[in-house]
């Protein structure tokens, strides 16, 4: 599996805003300045997140965008199949679709596709925003603590 730009742009835009989270809306300006991002690919990427109710807009000057809940209750998952789609690695095991495959009662490779969907959303799904949050913290307690060290 492996994600699209917009997956993998749209949640490093979910991180700058969750970790940002409470100093009001951030403008996609700044978003995209802090990531290297184009600001116009970002704005198609917040219209589908706050369609989906993970973002919040704010008007005028001092406007921009915010989370719409508190980064721990946002998952990378929702924020993935938000941008994304269904995540799983074979058509044969997207849950909505049925009897995609008329092999699929002894089909041995779709057990393997299943496992390998569930273990992407057993993981995409325990990882929160606060979680991300909080690694960047430590990141960058051991980025200072080694500074310190070679002073």
């Amino acid at each position: 599996m492996k994600l699209s730009t917009k997956g993998r742009y749209g949640l490093k835009t979910m991180f700058q805003l969750a970790y940002n989270y409470g100093k009001g809306p951030i403008s996609l300006k700044s978003v995209a300045e802090e990531e290297g991002l184009s600001e116009n690919y970002l704005e198609q990427l917040v219209a589908v997140l706050k369609r989906d109710g993970l973002l919040q807009s704010v008007r005028g000057a001092q406007g921009g965008y915010m989370l719409s809940k508190h980064p721990k209750d946002i998952t990378v998952g929702s924020i993935l199949r938000s941008l994304e789609g269904n995540l799983a690695p074979a058509a044969c095991v997207i849950d909505e679709e049925m009897n995609v495959c008329e092999k699929e009662e002894y089909c041995v490779t779709r057990i393997i596709w299943q496992r390998i969907r569930d273990s992407i959303y057993n993981v995409i799904d325990s990882i929160t925003l606060q979680d991300m949050i909080d690694e960047q913290e430590n990141i960058l307690q051991k980025k200072k603590k080694r500074i310190q060290e070679e002073v």
